[in-house]
């Protein structure tokens, strides 16, 4: 017996320090906390404790809160110290600037990958001699944003055919971050060279966050919450504009009974439609970082 007892101890200790446990415990102790059915059915004296403990998770959830807006705070810290990377990526993307051989340099852990590496460099120069000195050369990374769009599911799904060819002319995608004093927000700034579909050389979409307990259902609170956004308007170039598309329709005079075709601009499916300045959540990230960097 007291194996049996050891062992359901060790069981329970383990549960204990399973994150999904204390999860699924936490969420029980909330819907009971919160739920009128079961504490009109105690007697008072455990209803007491009960509110105690009710006490204890709003004070616990006003922490977690704090916790939050400290995560946001490192984010917009961090944010600065990786910006020189980005832009000297953005660089070499660009062809503005070119990288030395010390940095194009790839260390590999496994030695098949080190000589298939030393084999590709080998033939990339090979290929370099036998080029015509005339030809030009691609200019930094080809492409390199409309490829990451591609690559990524939840931006594929958004993508159209006739979107790519505008997203050729993407150069950067930048995160900035609201001020120390600032209510809590980040802005998404896409940076496109001049081009033949619109005169913006960045776009942008606003997100304003929050990370306070709801005072009438502090229970609710799961981590910060986008509570608005707010895109940009596009100024297209005449006939450009992907994010509508033009039908003909024949219409029918009620009276004569003659008709006649008449044409108007429906909303098409575009990325572009993404910064439309109707208001709508598109991207709820806990972590704006994790699409693009």
């Amino acid at each position: 017996m007291d194996a049996d007892n050891e062992a359901k101890g060790k069981v329970s200790d383990q549960a204990m320090q399973n994150p999904q446990a204390l999860a699924a415990l936490q969420d029980k102790i909330d819907s009971v906390s919160h739920s009128a059915s079961i504490m009109d059915s105690l007697p008072k004296s455990v209803k007491r404790r009960v509110n105690a403990l009710k006490n204890l998770q709003v004070n616990s959830t006003n922490i977690e809160a704090k916790f939050y807006k400290e995560v946001h705070e490192l984010e917009r810290k961090y944010s600065a110290l990786y910006q020189p990377l980005f832009d000297k990526r953005k660089n070499i993307i660009s062809g503005e600037v070119e990288p030395t051989d010390e940095e194009c340099e790839w260390q590999s852990d496994h030695e098949d990958e080190a000589a298939l590496a030393e084999d590709l460099k080998k033939k990339a120069a090979l290929e370099e001699k036998t080029e015509d000195a005339n030809e030009e050369k691609p200019k930094g990374i080809p492409e390199f944003w409309l490829t990451i769009f591609r690559s990524v599911d939840m931006l594929s799904d958004m993508l159209q055919e006739h979107d790519e060819p505008i997203l050729k002319h993407l150069q950067d995608i930048k995160v900035i971050f609201s001020g120390p004093d600032q209510p809590m927000s980040f802005t998404l700034e896409f940076h496109f060279e001049p081009n033949e579909y619109f005169t913006n050389t960045v776009l942008t979409k606003v997100y304003k966050m929050k990370s306070e307990p709801d005072a009438e259902d502090p229970f609710s609170f799961e981590g910060p919450e986008i509570i608005d956004c707010e895109g940009c308007e596009i100024d297209w170039h005449k006939g450009k504009d992907v994010t509508v598309k033009t039908i003909k329709k024949k219409q029918k005079h009620k009276g004569r009974g003659t008709a006649r075709v008449i044409t108007k601009q429906v909303p098409n499916d575009s990325f572009f439609n993404f910064f439309n300045p109707i208001k709508g959540l598109l991207f709820c990230l806990k972590s704006p970082m994790f699409l693009f960097f």
